[in-house]
């Protein structure tokens, strides 16, 4: 059995400070082909499907779509705030390398 992602207390916490459950939205972390080495995250505000699995923390709630979850098997969503910006992000054990961008890995 896969273990399903987890999502980290500030990841949470980010996604309380711009109110995304308020607004009726939670964080959806995907997988699409794609990017400069064969796969990319793709992480936005949206409205939950019914076949997602949802993570919940700190009243809010992230969600990965069926297709994507394999991908994101045992990763860790999380938010860091750095020089070059604030965003969120995936430390993901199934990527075998990744490139400088940090949206886009291979497997």
């Amino acid at each position: 059995m896969q273990l399903p992602p987890k999502v980290t207390e500030r990841a949470f916490e980010r996604l309380a400070e711009i109110g995304a459950s308020d607004q009726g939205q939670v964080l959806r972390v995907a997988v699409e082909g794609g990017g400069c080495s064969g796969f990319q995250y793709d992480i936005k505000l949206d409205q939950p499907a019914d076949d997602d699995l949802v993570l919940e923390g700190n009243g809010e709630k992230v969600v990965v779509d069926a297709i994507s979850l394999p991908f994101l098997a045992g990763a860790t969503i999380d938010f860091t705030e750095e020089l070059i910006g604030a965003r969120f992000t995936i430390d993901n054990p199934n990527a075998t390398s990744a490139c400088g961008c940090g949206t886009s890995f291979s497997m």
